[in-house]
């Protein structure tokens, strides 16, 4: 999962930084409306930990832009704001949650999971394909009932590929979704190929078909058929 933190508070940036990365997420950051701005507009994320208060404008806006984008991004406000109007607009223009600075690491990140699980797993907590069963809160994959070790990167591509079963992803999305803005260095997708690879032989070893499906040219896609 990728998230986007919008805070311009150096020390609850590196914090959130380290404990939702420890968590196994993709974080990228951005200290200003600006930069968050030119973010959401470049780049797709799974959530967004916006504060309202930015020192060039008002995150607010920030939300305004996703949803005028349609963006499917949940939006988690984090602000020391308290009061109830700033609550009630944010949410009703769009924000799934607010949360209150100062706030408990772990309440973050339980709401941050809901928010996922509602948005993208349609609340469940478990994902099923054919063979394939996945809980996304436990980062745990099973074929057959059987569990498979996965590194933290295989497990993030299988998640991703399999929240868009049916669909060609380019090997730029892929990349971009699961290794954030250290892809735009790459030099070439050999890196996508042998976890892709590595992916692919542990499913099959456990004894699931492969759906993972090569589109010559273009990317790859997640498919039964």
């Amino acid at each position: 999962m990728k998230l986007l933190i919008v805070e311009d508070e150096p020390a609850l940036r590196s914090s959130l930084v380290e404990y939702l990365r420890q968590d196994g997420y993709v974080v990228e950051v951005a200290v200003s409306y600006g930069e968050a701005h030119e973010k959401i507009k470049l780049y797709r994320y799974d959530c967004v930990l916006l504060d309202l208060t930015l020192p060039d404008g008002n995150g607010l806006d920030v939300l305004r832009t996703l949803k005028a984008d349609n963006s499917p991004a949940g939006v988690l406000i984090i602000s020391a704001r308290g009061a109830l109007d700033d609550k009630v607009l944010g949410l009703e223009l769009g924000a799934d949650d607010y949360l209150a600075k100062p706030f408990h690491l772990s309440e973050l990140s339980a709401r941050l999971k809901a928010i996922i699980r509602r948005r993208q797993f349609q609340g469940q907590r478990q994902l099923l394909f054919q063979e394939l069963t996945v809980f996304p809160d436990q980062a745990q994959v099973l074929v057959h009932g059987a569990p498979v070790v996965l590194t933290r990167k295989e497990y993030d591509l299988l998640l991703y590929l399999l929240t868009h079963p049916g669909r060609v992803l380019t090997k730029e999305s892929i990349a971009e979704h699961v290794w954030g803005d250290a892809a735009d260095a790459a030099d070439s997708f050999d890196f996508l190929y042998t976890h892709l690879k590595n992916l692919r032989r542990k499913l099959q070893d456990k004894g699931a078909a492969d759906y993972i499906r090569s589109v010559y040219g273009v990317g790859y896609k997640f498919s039964a058929e």
